[in-house]
């Protein structure tokens, strides 16, 4: 089935493998959501989706509600969102979400990796308008009627249902993560996981040799602790 297609598969299989690394990421998303705001979840969605995230994660509640806790000190690190664009090798669009104490060792690194492995660091929108941000929220579809919820849910900004990996998967438009979240949670709807995703409009096809390429900036990049996320529009197979 190809390489890229082995490659989803392996990443599904292995996300939170590395666990200490994933509780210093999340401990930085809620960081920013706090600061962003409050640290009362109740009153804020991003917070809310860094908490959903660290449960996905198996991070245990203390480590969270100590990383709150961090973040409403006097001495709370200050992290900015910044975020990079450029090509990996071949041609595919990279995006790269960082989360930063230091912009000017976040940048370095960046640049260094998009050198090292073929690629090349961009200017701020020279690849983001290849990308569809959405908010993704994947729920049981025991007890529920599909075409109910969709028509329901559709004036909350859902734009598409999907059946992904035995989930139903809940597409909606950046902009509309906090009601569609609101709305299942006032439905009693209980979400598995969600993310905010960069999906790309068009996708580029590999042969499998260039595939490793592209995988291998993909990953070294992901190694980076400021590092959230990475998105690409490399075609990663059915």
């Amino acid at each position: 089935m190809g390489r890229a297609f082995e490659y989803r598969k392996e990443r599904k299989m292995k996300r939170w493998a590395n666990m200490a690394k994933t509780f210093t990421k999340i401990g930085r998303e809620i960081a920013i959501a706090v600061r962003e705001g409050g640290g009362d979840p109740n009153y804020n969605s991003r917070l809310r989706l860094a908490m959903q995230n660290a449960k996905v994660a198996n991070m245990p509640k203390a480590n969270v509600d100590n990383a709150i806790k961090k973040a409403l000190s006097k001495d709370a690190e200050n992290y900015d969102e910044v975020v990079y664009e450029g090509y990996a090798p071949h041609g595919v669009a990279v995006i790269v979400e960082t989360a930063t104490n230091n912009t000017n060792r976040t940048v370095a690194n960046i640049r260094h990796v998009f050198s090292k492995y073929g690629g090349s660091l961009g200017t701020s929108g020279s690849v983001e308008f290849m990308f569809n941000r959405k908010a993704v929220f994947k729920i049981k579809p025991e007890g529920l009627e599909r075409e109910e919820l969709e028509l329901e849910l559709i004036d909350f900004g859902l734009d598409e249902l999907r059946e992904e990996d035995g989930h139903w998967a809940l597409y909606a438009n950046f902009a509309d993560y906090g009601a569609l979240q609101k709305a299942l949670e006032q439905r009693g709807i209980e979400v598995e996981s969600s993310e905010l995703l960069r999906i790309p409009s068009h996708t580029k096809t590999l042969s499998d040799e260039e595939v490793e390429d592209v995988i291998k900036l993909v990953e070294k990049m992901e190694e980076d602790e400021d590092v959230i996320n990475v998105f690409h529009n490399m075609d990663m197979g059915e």
